[in-house]
């Protein structure tokens, strides 16, 4: 419960014909964390580097893009549901046949493009006859033979369009020997045509031009009227719709039958693109490759077998448990009961534990629950949290959403049980009598903040308890004694503490200096030689040989800056935690303000009780949303500096076997 999942270290030597065939094997079962092995002039043989397979990952890489190109294009969903390793990777040691992925994802592409051009040229020509017939529309009625206007000795014609609010303007610029003709036309601009003589057409001209006239060339043929040629084009324009729409049934139906290839070559092609990775990380010779890796201590015996039977015994494996490597080495696999799985993903949101420290998820889920439930205390909050979380675990879909449903079911439950001890429903004042001790704001604020700085303490002490057990762990026996949150530490702080608490006994009994000197002075004497001390022994382990950087003077000083730093980080940590008691307080004044104004609203004559109930259920929901989100991210921000900086250091290498699926099997 409290450590990392007990890990050993693999290495199998295998026959180089063997090797995809162990990939494939272990991509299914997606046990093994695989690990790069540098090859060094102490190996047996000459052990050459991986084989570079960039050009490959490339390639595979780029069909990938292509084929999410196309389901963009054609509006292909991707495919969703459980991450289990995919069905149709090839089982045999041969790689796929990319070649022919290639040339198939080539003819969709071409298929493809015929319908875009089509599409285009359709819609190029549809944008064409909407001009044709707007024009049409407007000379209809117009009995002139268009094709030749510009053939009469004695007029000119202009036709076109002009902004509707230049009408007036123009029809006071024109001469008097022109004639306006108005012709329908929808939308902000007006058609017309204008008549007049060869030697007033400079005149109009200009007019026009002034009044931001367009002109327009009015589709015609000989001896075909308007009105004839409107009609051909509005065929025309119907035939073209039915082509779009052609083409566009012709889409969907491609998008449909290339739904199952697309995501089967997808699959493959993953599958390969994580083969090629995998292969860069082995070791070789001309017959052989080296295999490297973890894997859980209680799978390591089938797996072996496993690999025997892949190879036809063709193989060396060699395990190593995991305490004889340096911990830094080792990955590290967390698994968690479903309840504390949420806790889980707020740890990993700060890092990972080291693979020989304390995996702290279940006092985080004890400390979490207890801070948001302290800034959260409502009877009726809390059940609002827990049907939320409830109906989260019932319909959600995914492990995260029912994760988040289990947190909001937890903290719940918590702020329900500290809405009992503080006497709150809703804000409800009747309830308040029912409380087991004092109201945030109106019972005794300067309890609750001592109430807040002991939970404070119990929560910093449980870090410099959870550092010392690591360090042990470690075998970092001067910083388990030493450290500033080692035992030395601990003895300053609770020595404080108990300073603080007891301070006028022991001047009384004549104890106070005796007591200063146990818990101050010996402590701040004891940081101070942490690091001349790890110096010191650093020298003798080196033999006194290669002179380190810096010195025995720039060791002492650096202690003595931390210990001065530590009796800060102590008093600043502890203090912070008054905001258990602030975010308590705001939450319940937000409240009576809630009741304050709903008693204003319900003096309103008409409708005041309604308004009345209106802001209740408001002020509540505003309560329930934003101080839910600060007591949450205030909760989480003193798990992660007040109690995490005391002993977690997140630096552990995350577990991620190598798998074909996209969730691997071996993880939580």
């Amino acid at each position: 419960m409290f450590s990392p999942v007990p890990m050993r270290q693999m290495r199998v030597v295998i026959m180089e014909r063997d090797k995809r065939t162990v990939l494939q094997g272990l991509g299914k079962l997606g046990v093994m964390h695989l690990t790069h092995h540098s090859p060094g002039d102490k190996e047996e043989g000459s052990l050459l580097q991986p084989v570079d397979r960039t050009v490959e990952r490339e390639r595979c890489r780029a069909l990938l893009a292509r084929i999410n190109d196309l389901r963009t294009h054609l509006a292909i969903p991707q495919e969703t549901g459980d991450a289990a390793v995919p069905a149709d990777v090839p089982a045999t040691a041969e790689a796929p046949a990319i070649g022919q992925i290639e040339a198939q994802i080539a003819q969709y592409e071409t298929t493809l493009a015929s319908m875009d051009e089509r599409q285009r040229v359709s819609q190029t020509r549809r944008g064409q006859l909407e001009t044709v017939i707007e024009q049409l529309s407007s000379f209809k009625d117009i009995a002139l033979p268009f094709e030749s206007l510009d053939s009469f000795s004695f007029l000119h014609f202009a036709i076109g369009s002009l902004p509707g609010t230049q009408w007036d303007a123009l029809e006071d610029r024109l001469p008097e020997n022109v004639v306006l003709v108005p012709l329908p036309r929808a939308g902000d601009r007006r058609a017309l045509m204008a008549v007049t003589s060869r030697t007033g057409r400079f005149a109009l001209d200009t007019a026009l031009r002034q009044s931001g006239f367009q002109p327009e060339t009015v589709p015609a043929s000989s001896g075909t009227p308007a009105a004839m040629l409107l009609a051909q084009s509005r065929e025309e324009q119907q035939r073209l719709e039915e082509s779009l729409r052609q083409v566009q049934l012709a889409r969907v139906g491609l998008a449909s039958s290339l739904a199952s290839p697309l995501a089967h070559f997808e699959r493959v092609l993953t599958a390969e693109q994580r083969m090629l990775e995998a292969e860069e990380q082995l070791p070789r010779t001309q017959l052989t490759a080296l295999v490297t890796g973890w894997v859980p201590e209680d799978q390591a015996g089938s797996l072996t077998a496993q690999i025997r039977e892949w190879t036809g015994g063709r193989c060396v494996v060699e395990t190593t448990p995991a305490d004889e490597i340096p911990p830094e080495q080792v990955p590290v696999l967390l698994r968690h009961s479903r309840l504390l799985r949420p806790f889980g993903m707020l740890v990993a949101g700060y890092g990972l534990p080291g693979y020989q420290e304390i995996k702290p998820t279940l006092f985080v889920a004890l400390s979490y629950m207890l801070m948001f439930g302290m800034m959260f205390g409502d009877v009726g909050h809390g059940a609002v949290l827990m049907l939320v979380g409830i109906l989260a675990i019932a319909r959600g879909r995914s492990t995260k959403v029912k994760d988040v449903g289990t947190l909001l079911t937890l903290v719940g439950f918590s702020s329900a049980v500290f809405g009992v001890i503080y006497g709150s429903f809703f804000g409800l004042e009747w309830f308040h009598k029912y409380g087991l001790w004092h109201d945030p704001l109106e019972g005794n604020p300067l309890a609750l903040m001592a109430a807040a700085i002991g939970m404070g303490v119990l929560i910093i002490s449980m870090g410099l308890i959870l550092n010392i057990a690591n360090r042990i762990r470690r075998r970092d026996w001067v910083g388990a004694f030493l450290d500033s949150y080692g035992i030395v530490g601990a003895i300053f702080y609770w020595g404080v503490l108990y300073l603080l608490v007891r301070y006028a006994s022991l001047r009384e009994r004549g104890m106070l200096g005796l007591v200063i000197v146990l818990v101050i002075i010996l402590p701040i004497i004891g940081w101070s030689l942490r690091e001349p001390l790890r110096y010191a022994l650093r020298r003798r382990k080196a033999g006194g040989g290669e002179k380190e950087k810096g010195g025995f003077f720039e060791a002492a000083m650096e202690s003595v800056v931390e210990a001065f730093e530590a009796m800060l980080s102590y008093m600043a940590n502890t203090i912070s935690f008054v905001r258990l008691a602030a975010y308590a307080m705001s939450h319940a004044a937000v409240l009576m303000a809630t009741f304050v104004m709903a008693r204003e609203v319900e003096k309103i004559p008409t409708g005041g009780g309604f308004l009345r109930v209106l802001v209740i259920i408001g002020g509540n929901l505003i309560a329930i949303v934003l101080e839910g989100i600060i007591a949450g991210v205030q909760a989480l921000r003193l798990e992660y500096y007040e109690f995490f900086s005391k002993f977690f250091t997140g630096s552990g290498e995350a577990y991620t076997p190598f798998s074909l699926a996209d969730k691997p099997k071996g993880g939580e």
